[in-house]
């Protein structure tokens, strides 16, 4: 699978485009004016702990309070908790450390925080619509090859990581190199590295646990200790590994960056940095910008003919797969199941891409067959592997239907790059030009309410709304003007918008 990074530089944000044998899967974007904070640490104040909730809200110093689960705080009577193996994975969404072989400490939250308490904190999720950055004070550093965990003792390497001698030889020559405090999980870039290479990781990541250790104690809450590396960086870092054939930024400056660390981090492949420098923009020249265009529609077109339809709401996203023109050369049974199979790959092609998280419903066509329903559900899970972001996939139903979750750590697409409708409010419709026009209407008879008579009345309403009460509607208007026993004069206003009406009184 080829495997190329792009990433276009502009004065008010960075973007980095992944494609996968010339198919957008992921889109990064960072403004300058709203850098992402997670990664970032943070000495917090407790400002209010919840115990129904079992959680507390943390001053970061931020416009938004952080927020922290009981199962977010350390645990001191379990020095070697330990995450299993294989929920172990690289990158930002690197596991957090919750489950343990030991007894927890397992007091509620009020009885372990107290208001006014100061602790190191980093953030795990990005702040989401009104909801502020979640956090955790279970500390992972990540580095090129590791993920250093001051917290615990345990060494976890990423399921990616198949080959069984490797992982033993991983796993050793980590232990040998590891200090006395820390654990470590090794991540997907590890695999081929040499002794030395690990060596030198978890030395860079034990002298800045240390300075960034030594600058938390010194700092009073709320400050900010450590912050993550910025968006280009991050990306050459969790994402540019060997199976990537290049990367191309059209940056002189960020060129020059990305060449220096990547000679100083994995020089092997320094030549695979490209400047692109044509006059044409990156992203149009390589369709980027029409790929990015339709992942903010609602409709996915699927090669075979078939679609996909997206909604999401603020609890849960859901995607229903159609046949649409795609017609199967021997049975409606084979139509179903070629849908289905290309679905369950464009629909984890799609999470990635708008970087959908939470609770996903897909609705696949019905299959009379359990051995194709099978085959679908191996075909979603097999597409889940190659998506960094962790996700859990539960049985298909009998009616097609698959619940699965996908972990949220940033805004999605849609939040990202758009807003609510002004005419619908968000709702996907509005109200029609009749249900308006009466609207209108019921506004004079609440205005006329304790005016003086003979008064005439001048009801201004948008274009659409006029030509309905002057045309479609007119009698109503001559029966409102004998009900309330004044003449009510229908005036169009180009300039007020579509549900604004404005009720005038004329002598």
């Amino acid at each position: 699978m080829g495997r190329e990074i792009l990433i276009n530089v502009a004065p008010w944000e960075v973007r980095v485009a992944v494609l996968e044998d010339g198919t957008l899967v992921e889109l990064h974007i960072e403004r300058r004016s709203d850098l992402g904070l997670a990664g970032n640490l943070y000495r917090g104040k407790v400002v209010r702990v919840l115990p129904g909730m079992q959680s507390a809200f943390l001053d970061l110093g931020l416009e938004k309070a952080g927020f922290l689960h009981a199962s977010d705080l350390p645990q001191p009577d379990d020095p070697d908790a330990a995450p299993d193996d294989e929920a172990a994975d690289e990158g930002e969404d690197a596991p957090e450390v919750r489950r343990g072989r030991r007894a927890r400490d397992v007091r509620p939250i009020e009885g372990r925080l107290r208001k006014g308490d100061e602790l190191l904190v980093q953030v795990s999720k990005e702040p989401i619509g009104t909801k502020g950055a979640r956090v955790t004070a279970h500390i992972s550093l990540p580095g090129r090859f590791l993920v250093f965990m001051p917290g615990n003792r345990h060494i976890g390497l990423s399921r990616r990581i198949e080959d069984a001698h490797e992982r033993d030889r991983l796993r050793a020559a980590v232990e040998a190199a590891r200090p006395a405090e820390g654990g470590f999980i090794v991540r997907t870039a590890c695999e081929g590295a040499s002794e030395r290479e690990i060596q030198d990781d978890v030395q860079f990541l034990t002298r800045l646990w240390e300075q960034l250790r030594t600058h938390a104690d010194r700092a009073r809450a709320p400050a900010l200790i450590h912050q993550d590396l910025d968006v280009v960086l991050r990306t050459v870092r969790d994402l540019f590994t060997a199976d990537v054939d290049r990367l191309v930024v059209d940056d002189a400056t960020e060129h020059g960056r990305i060449l220096e660390f990547v000679t100083a981090l994995m020089p092997q492949l320094a030549e695979r940095v490209t400047l692109y420098a044509d006059e044409t923009p990156l992203f149009d020249a390589l369709g980027i910008e029409a790929k990015v265009a339709r992942a903010l529609e609602r409709r996915v077109w699927l090669k075979s003919g078939g679609y996909l339809i997206f909604d999401q709401t603020e609890s849960l996203t859901t995607v229903d797969v159609n046949t649409g023109r795609f017609v199967g050369r021997r049975d409606q049974e084979e139509t179903i199941l070629r849908t289905n199979l290309e679905a369950a790959a464009a629909v984890m092609q799609q999470l990635r891409l708008r970087n959908i998280g939470g609770i996903i419903v897909v609705d696949f066509i019905d299959m009379e067959r359990p051995e194709h329903r099978q085959q679908v559900l191996d075909a979603l899970q097999d597409a889940t592997r190659r998506d960094k972001a962790r996700s859990t996939v539960l049985r298909i139903s009998e009616l097609g239907l698959v619940q699965m979750t996908r972990k949220r750590t940033r805004e999605s697409l849609e939040q990202l790059l758009t807003m609510p409708c002004a005419h619908c409010r968000g709702t996907g419709r509005e109200r029609s030009a009749e249900a308006l026009g009466y609207e209108a209407l019921r506004s004079v008879q609440r205005a006329v309410v304790g005016t003086a008579s003979g008064a005439a009345v001048r009801l201004r309403v948008p274009p659409e709304v006029a030509d309905f009460l002057l045309d479609g509607a007119a009698r109503h208007v001559r029966g409102l003007s004998r009900q309330v026993g004044r003449t009510v004069e229908i005036v169009l206003d180009p300039g007020l918008e579509r549900h604004e009406t404005r009720v005038e009184f004329v002598e």
